[in-house]
């Protein structure tokens, strides 16, 4: 699997989630940042050639999509077509962990909305539908 993919397309859902409301607050973007170093770093072992851990792309592609203002739909549905393409490279942890960095986002500012929990059940239904390894 392509991990530094991967977790750039992490940020893009995380982006998404944080930002489906129209805003990414603060405590949205130090959620990201204790997303990243407590659940996914520790489960990256793959670094890039300047000796950065990858799992630190999903913190630079939120900050990107933040600062470009993509669309969060756009950025929601670039994660699932890549899992569409890559789920029997993911294994059901990695998809245990999406679930629950999604959900930690989600609940960063003022509990989990409407819209966030809208996204989150689709994120939910579509992961739940693919065939991912043991």
């Amino acid at each position: 699997m392509i991990y530094r993919q991967f977790y750039s397309e992490i940020g893009k859902l995380l982006y998404a989630v944080a930002d489906v409301d129209g805003v990414v607050s603060q405590k949205e973007k130090k959620e990201l940042q204790k997303i990243v170093k407590t659940e996914l770093v520790p489960t990256g072992t793959v670094f890039d050639k300047f000796g950065t851990d990858v799992a630190y792309y999903a913190e630079i592609e939120f900050d990107i999509l933040e600062d470009s203002m993509i669309d969060p739909e756009q950025a929601f549905h670039s994660f699932i077509y890549f899992v569409e393409d890559h789920h029997t490279a993911i294994d059901t942890r990695m998809r245990d962990v999406i679930l629950k960095v999604v959900k930690r986002i989600a609940v960063a500012y003022h509990k989990t909305n409407h819209k966030e929990k809208d996204l989150i059940q689709k994120l939910e239904k579509k992961l739940h539908s693919l065939t991912f390894k043991s």
